[in-house]
């Protein structure tokens, strides 16, 4: 069987390769001390360092555009351009990308003026150990699901842009038995307070005891608007739960979890914003 590389992509594939050697030559200047490839490769994720080292055996590992053919060469993790099977791998420590299952009853801050509970007091060991941890776009305190924590400007402040249209997937259980008419009006557009909103999918997942389950993707990001839309629809919503954002999925994770994002999840969000 195939070694697999559990690299993170890094958020930049195409590099400008001039400044590459600004920040190499400038680190050497300083004196900055360089690490054996394969203890960068462990770090970042890739595999453990003697699976690195199969890795390179195999001629799977790029420093600069080259492919390495020794073991233990040194790089320089702030510097070098280090790519496993094509792929430009994250060997930078700072950057992190986690999902939170935000439990229900929970403020969508990291500190909370009110002294109400918050998602900051979930990951309050990762906040204190210097990693400054926040929250990509909100979900309210009785919606419970999918939010992403990192500490990547960039990324955050595209996935919220409407200009990259990233979608959201919901599920309500809504007050009433929907049919067919709900999920054609959801698709069509409802007409709101602050103007026309539509999903770009819906689905009655299920209808039970007066309840029905509905599925809505969408990617609006407008303050309460699933809630909104299917309550002028004349479906209440009781329970709302956000599963999915792009490609990521929630999953089996439990409420209260985090868990890191993996390569795919990475790699897909990154090609949706474009970076």
């Amino acid at each position: 069987m195939p070694l697999i590389s559990s690299a993170k992509p890094a958020r930049h594939q195409h590099v400008d390769e001039e400044e590459v050697r600004r920040r190499q030559a400038a680190n050497e200047a300083a004196g900055v001390e360089k690490v054996r490839l394969q203890k960068v490769l462990a770090r970042a994720g890739v595999a453990s360092r003697r699976r690195s080292e199969i890795l390179i055996e195999e001629g799977r590992v790029e420093v600069n555009g080259k492919v390495v053919e020794r073991q233990g060469m040194r790089v320089d993790p702030s510097a070098d351009i280090i790519r496993v099977d094509g792929v430009r791998v994250n060997v930078n420590e700072d950057l992190e990308y986690w999902i939170l299952n935000k439990p229900r009853g929970l403020q969508s801050t990291m500190e909370d003026e009110l002294g109400r509970p918050c998602i900051g007091d979930l990951i309050s060991e990762k906040v204190s150990s210097g990693q400054r941890l926040f929250h990509v776009g909100r979900l309210d305190a009785d919606t419970e699901g999918l939010l992403l924590l990192t500490n990547d400007g960039e990324l955050a402040n595209r996935l919220m842009h409407p200009r990259y249209k990233v979608s959201k997937t919901y599920l309500a259980t809504v007050l009433g038995e929907a049919d067919r008419s709900v999920v054609r009006a959801l698709k069509e557009g409802i007409e709101l307070d602050d103007g026309p909103a539509k999903a770009d999918y819906a689905q009655i997942v299920d209808v039970y005891n007066g309840q029905s389950l509905i599925r809505v993707e969408l990617h609006e990001g407008r303050k309460h608007i699933v809630r909104r839309m299917l309550k002028e629809l004349g479906y209440p919503v009781q329970r709302l739960v956000r599963t999915k954002i792009h490609t990521v999925q929630l999953g089996e994770q439990k409420p209260g979890h985090l868990r890191a994002l993996n390569s795919s999840e990475l790699t897909s969000l990154f090609k949706a914003v474009e970076m």
